[in-house]
This record gives structure tokens, C-alpha cells and sequence, in this order.
């Protein structure tokens, strides 16, 4: 750059620097802006509308106010804003005119010591709605009069537009760790969102599919008349649809689920689509299942009960001479039963071990006496049918040995262990046999109590018993049906 052009550039220099000071004082009453052909005068000096020109021409909200909060000029970008006139805001205390947060927030600009531009975000409601500006203040020397611009620029569409994106990565955060199948559709059903869970539902990306082309369901409570598209259709229409049972053919893995839609608003509650959760039934169906199996089992393990006791009470009947004799015959027999369904229900139904059976059924006869029952290896499990079997079997081995055997003396003792067969006879066999006691005599007649015994395992070819009453004491072999055995 040459001397002169350096020398010109000092001289336009010069020349703004005066014209800024004349206008900071008050000695400039108009500036002309422009080039030569494209300029523009404004009256900077005491005359009519001095700086208003200024004001009008820029593109966001802007007022004058002096030191004290009273508006010198307001835009009308900015009496728009707020809902007011030119004519009603000027000379007027802005916090007489304006919104209480704004007005605040231009208090809080004015307080001194004033030290460059300042910016302050404000929100507050405007028809119905919250609206968002930055408020800019600056001070500047009006002819003699000292005050502060502030610019008003409206940030509304740049705010909402980050809560939303703020909004839809919380959605997508919410989507991706919900462990249910969640699939969002747009107004046309169309899948715009799936979370990992709804691999569940569909093997691949379903992304751009219709809802009911990627996940066709079967509503088997709906008669017919509801579909899987009638799910999205009502909920992009408004409506939701709770909890309603669906069975998906093509799901890779699980294929009961509980389909809910609920419509998607978004903004200004406007329906945009529809969220859809898939909830996995299969652990429930299962319950369901097992439920209604164990119903049945109750139901028939009640009437095969029902039926044990009516005839119980028949043959007990039959057998005894009076009425106390059958009432304690039969509440024995009863207790005896009651007593190996409350082991089969303290095992859930299950099995019950041989020796578990024996001791609860002679608990009751031995007092607690250490060493009058003598019990070796019956360790083997049963199933519920041969455990109530042989319980009656064992009560009235008791019962017989508390009036004519062994229990009925002081020095008695009854043994009950497995016997072991021949190798090739595949049977298992428990032996009762009491010791101790007076000595024993074939009885004249046969009773009920030996029915029982005799009867009570024959259900199977391989169970049964036999009693043979040897002098030293009565002995019993009771061969337990080894289908509903078990280790």
C-alpha cells in the first residue's frame, strides 16, 4: 500500500471518529447513510422522529428506554409482539405495559453500572402459548439524553425445535430400553421406530413395513371382527387399545403376546402416529396351562377321594356291630387318609418317601416311645396314588397291632424295612412284623381292616399284601406296584 493511500485511509478515519463524538454530544441533527445515487438521510437531532427510522427498519423487536424503565419508542416488531400499539406503550413504564417477565427481565438490564452489551432469555405466554426472546441491552447517548436499546429477538421455533429433538432422543432412550416389543408407527401405519425387543416379533429390520404386513396377528377374542391393522387404525385416530390378547404366527421366537396402541402426540398434541408395546404372554400362558392342569388333577384326585371315603364309610358300616365302635373305626381311617394327604400337599403332589408314610401313620400309636418302631431302608419315593394306598395299608397294620399285637404291651416292637426278592422277580416289597407281643391266633372272621390290606394295592399287577399271622407275631408283606416307584 502506497504512502497517499495509507494517508487517505488516516483522513476517513479521522473524519468517523468526529462524526461519532458530534453525534454523542448532540451537535449532528441528521447522518446520511449510503453511496452516492443509494442514500438515506435520518434526523439524528431534537427534530420529529429522530431515531424512529433506525428502529422500524430492523427486522426483530426493538425499543428505547431510558435509565428509569420508561419507554422512549417501541418498534412495531416489538408492540406486535407483545399485543400492544405504538401509541398506547410510548412514555409508558415498561413494566406497566408489558408481560411481567419481560418487564423484569429489562429491569434486570438496567441495572447500573452499565458495562457493555448485555443478553438475558425471557419466556412468557402469548395467546394461549409460551413464546421465548433474548433480550439485548446496550446503552447509547440519545442527543442528551442517556438510554439503553434493547433488541427483542424471537427464539420460539429455535427453542421448540431443540425441545423436540431433546424430546425424541429421550423417546428413543425410553424405546430402546423397554424390555417389551415397542414399535412405532407414523399416521400411514408404517413402522418408523423398533426397539431390540422386537426381534421378538419380527426376524429383520421392520422399518418402513406396515405394522400389520411385519407383525400379522391373530386375535382370538375379537371374533373376527378386529384385526391387526384395526389396532394402528384406532390408535392413529385417537383411540387406545388396551391389553388385548394376540397370537403372531410368523414371530421367530415367542407367539402370545399383549398388544396395546396409544396415539403419539407430538407439539401441539396433534396425533402424528401411534405407539405400539407388545408384552410376552408365554410365561403366563404357560402358568395358565400348568393352572388348569392342576385344576383337573384336583378335581379328580377330589373325586377319587370322595369315592374312597364313601366307601370307607360303607364297608366300615357293614363290619362294625354299634355306633361307637363304626364312628371310631371310621375317624380312624379317615385321620389315616387325612394324614398322608397332608404330606402329599406339604410336597406339592409330588412323591413321598416309603419311611416318611410309615412314621407319620404310626405316630399316633407309639406315643413317642423311642425304639417301639423300627424302620430300615425305605428311602424310595412314591407317587401320590400308592403313598394313599399303602398310608391305609400301614393304619390299619397300626390300629390291629394297638388292640391284639405288639403296640397293646409295654415291650412290643414293630419292624418295618425292605425285604429283598430273587434276582429274577421284580417286585418291592416292604415287611411289617411285630415282636413282643401276645401271642397271635388266626382270627375267626375276616374283617374290614383285612380288606383293606388285602385291596387296598391291587390296582397293579405288581402290588398287593399278605398277612400271615405266625405265633411270635403277625407279619405282613406288602409288595408296592413299581411303576409308582422311583429313586
Amino acid at each position: 500500500m502506497s504512502l497517499d493511500e495509507i494517508a487517505e485511509l488516516r483522513r476517513r478515519l479521522a473524519e468517523a471518529e468526529d462524526t461519532i463524538r458530534a453525534i454523542r454530544q448532540g451537535d449532528v441533527d441528521a447522518l446520511v447513510v449510503g453511496q452516492q445515487g443509494d442514500q438515506q438521510v435520518f434526523d439524528i437531532g431534537g427534530g420529529a422522529d429522530a431515531y424512529h427510522a433506525f428502529m422500524e427498519v430492523m427486522n426483530v423487536g426493538a425499543a428505547a428506554i431510558d435509565q428509569s424503565g420508561r419507554i422512549l419508542y417501541a418498534n412495531a416488531n416489538l408492540t406486535s409482539a407483545l399485543g400492544l400499539t405504538q401509541n398506547s406503550v410510548r412514555g409508558s413504564l415498561i413494566s406497566d405495559v408489558a408481560p411481567v417477565e419481560v418487564a423484569e427481565a429489562v429491569d434486570h438490564l438496567l441495572v447500573p453500572p452499565f458495562q457493555g452489551a448485555l443478553s438475558k432469555q425471557v419466556d412468557f405466554e402469548r395467546n394461549g402459548e409460551t413464546v421465548h426472546y433474548i433480550l439485548a441491552a446496550n446503552t447509547f447517548q440519545l442527543s442528551t439524553t442517556p438510554a439503553v436499546a434493547i433488541t427483542f429477538t424471537d427464539v420460539t421455533e429455535r427453542v421448540r425445535a431443540e425441545a423436540a429433538e431433546q424430546s425424541e432422543r429421550a423417546a428413543r432412550a425410553v424405546i430402546a430400553s423397554a424390555n417389551e416389543a415397542v414399535l412405532v408407527c407414523d399416521k400411514d401405519g408404517v413402522i418408523t421406530h423398533a426397539n431390540a425387543a422386537a426381534h421378538a416379533v419380527f426376524d429383520g429390520d421392520p422399518l418402513g413395513m406396515e405394522f400389520a404386513e411385519a407383525v400379522p396377528l391373530k386375535l382370538p377374542n375379537a371374533t373376527g371382527l378386529m384385526q391387526a391393522e384395526d389396532i394402528v387404525y384406532m390408535a392413529t385416530r385417537g383411540t387406545a387399545v388396551q391389553g388385548v390378547e394376540a397370537y403372531a404366527p410368523n414371530a421367530p421366537k415367542v407367539k402370545d403376546f399383549l398388544v396395546s396402541a396409544a396415539p403419539l402426540r407430538i407439539g401441539n398434541d396433534a396425533i402424528s402416529g401411534c405407539v405400539v408395546t407388545m408384552v410376552d404372554l408365554s410365561q403366563r400362558k404357560e402358568a395358565e396351562k400348568r393352572q388348569l392342569l392342576l385344576m383337573r388333577e384336583l378335581d379328580h384326585r377330589v373325586k377319587n377321594t370322595l369315592t374312597l371315603v364313601l366307601s370307607i364309610a360303607s364297608r366300615t358300616l357293614h363290619h362294625e356291630d354299634t355306633l361307637e365302635g363304626f364312628h371310631k373305626a371310621f375317624t380312624g381311617r379317615i385321620e389315616a387318609l387325612a394324614a398322608t394327604h397332608n404330606l402329599l400337599a406339604e410336597n406339592s403332589w409330588t412323591s413321598l418317601k416309603i419311611e416318611d408314610v410309615v412314621q407319620s401313620e404310626l405316630a399316633p400309636f407309639t406315643g413317642g416311645v423311642t425304639g417301639r418302631l423300627v424302620t430300615r431302608d425305605l428311602g424310595r419315593l412314591m407317587a401320590p396314588r400308592a403313598a394313599i394306598a399303602f398310608g391305609l395299608v400301614i393304619h390299619e397294620l397300626a390300629t390291629n397291632a394297638a388292640k391284639y399285637g405288639a403296640l397293646s404291651v409295654t415291650g412290643g416292637k414293630v419292624f418295618v424295612q425292605r425285604v429283598a426278592q430273587p434276582d429274577d422277580e421284580d417286585r418291592f416289597v416292604v415287611e411289617w412284623r411285630e415282636r413282643g407281643g401276645p401271642r397271635v391266633e388266626p382270627p375267626l372272621r375276616q374283617g374290614f381292616g383285612q380288606t383293606v390290606i388285602a385291596r387296598s394295592l391291587q390296582y397293579s399287577y405288581t402290588g398287593g399284601a399278605e398277612v400271615v399271622f405266625e405265633p411270635e407275631g403277625l407279619v405282613c408283606r406288602i409288595s408296592l406296584p413299581m411303576e409308582d416307584l422311583h429313586d
